[in-house]
């Protein structure tokens, strides 16, 4: 495990004080600005034009390569494609793995050996680390997609047929910004991140902007730890960094499935009331976290609007229709005041209003 130390100044004395000059002021407020254009129920934007999906997908299927079928966020979504594909009439399959690139090569091989139309590899299974299985499929005939593995500023992966992309920067700034906005600038705080995933490039590329734009005197650690060690390695590292740091008052881990692990290293270090949890996804088990209070905030993706999105690009693609970049999912920042919108307990589309579900159908052009 590495770990990188960035702005580390001591607080100045200003702080120290109780004084805060207008650059410190701007840069909370700032802050606090963008917090608050996230907060409300997204609008549905369509990603393209309507197409007639069941007619066009009859007698085709998907295959889908989660990152890791024991992360509940990822399961959740590939589920919510089960059921979508399932409504239309074509086959959708998971390729059920713990996050181990060997298991993503067997889906891919097992696509290409079964006359699959297409893989989709879902939320972090990463084509760079098996180029020549992705070819070897492609020339079976297999379109080999990525779904919510970048931010929209990062191109796809050299290689595939296709990349639909999240606004991963735009919730790094978000996490950074609360941090910011509750503590007035001055944040001390431990980063938890999983480098092998390419949203992570964005979302740490959101969090360092936010920091260096709105509080370049905030400290803040960023501790790597893979997917695969999840289990093992989170809780121990945040209970030794509250112990080295007794001035930590966040944790941010980037995806929220790895609240699971730093909660109870919280709670055991008896730090519930000074050290908050920052993180997203929006994954039901950790709003429920939120209602209770061992996680502040949680940025929320729908996950329901997510399968919706992602089958979506990879349906217009199957179509030979132009192929879908921006997923057009939205952000929506969780915490207890409007955590109630989420039903009890949370349930994954909750909390972002309904218009997606017509707005899809319109576009798939399906009767009611």
């Amino acid at each position: 495990m590495t770990s990188t130390l960035k702005n580390t100044a001591l607080l100045p004395a200003f702080l120290l004080a109780g004084a805060m000059p207008a650059l410190a002021q701007d840069g909370v407020a700032a802050a606090q600005a963008n917090i608050d254009a996230y907060t409300g129920i997204p609008e549905f934007e369509a990603p393209g034009e309507p197409f007639d999906a069941k007619s066009c997908m009859e007698g085709k299927s998907i295959l889908t390569v989660p990152a890791s079928s024991a992360i509940p966020f990822v399961k959740t979504i590939a589920d919510g494609k089960d059921a979508l594909a399932e409504t239309l009439g074509f086959t959708h399959e998971q390729w059920e793995n713990q996050g181990n690139p060997t298991q993503w090569i067997q889906g891919i091989e097992y696509a290409g050996n079964n006359g699959f139309d297409l893989v989709s590899l879902l939320a972090g299974a990463d084509p760079r680390f098996f180029e020549p299985q992705v070819a070897a499929a492609q020339d079976k005939g297999v379109k080999v997609v990525t779904s919510h593995l970048t931010g929209l500023e990062i191109d796809g992966p050299a290689g595939v047929d296709a990349n639909t992309a999240i606004d991963y920067k735009q919730a790094g700034k978000l996490m950074a910004d609360w941090t910011i906005a509750r503590t007035d600038g001055q944040v001390n705080a431990l980063i938890l991140v999983s480098n092998e995933a390419l949203s992570t490039d964005s979302l740490t590329a959101g969090l360092t902007e936010a920091f260096d734009e709105n509080c370049p005197d905030c400290t803040y650690e960023i501790v790597n730890v893979p997917i695969v060690d999840w289990a093992n390695r989170i809780q121990p590292t945040v209970q030794g960094k509250l112990q080295a740091n007794a001035d930590l008052n966040y944790v941010i881990p980037i995806y929220d499935s790895m609240s699971t692990f730093v909660t109870p290293a919280i709670a055991i270090a008896g730090k519930r009331d000074s050290v908050k949890v920052a993180t997203f996804n929006g994954t039901p088990f950790v709003l429920d976290l939120v209602r209770d209070g061992s996680v502040e905030m949680d940025i929320g993706e729908n996950l329901d609007w997510i399968a919706h999105a992602m089958l979506d690009a990879e349906m217009r693609l199957l179509c030979g229709l132009e192929p879908i970049t921006d997923s057009k999912v939205p952000l929506r920042v969780f915490t207890a005041d409007n955590i109630s919108e989420v039903g009890t307990p949370a349930e994954a589309s909750q909390g972002y209003g309904d218009a997606y579900v017509q707005g899809y159908r319109d576009l798939w052009i399906m009767s009611e």
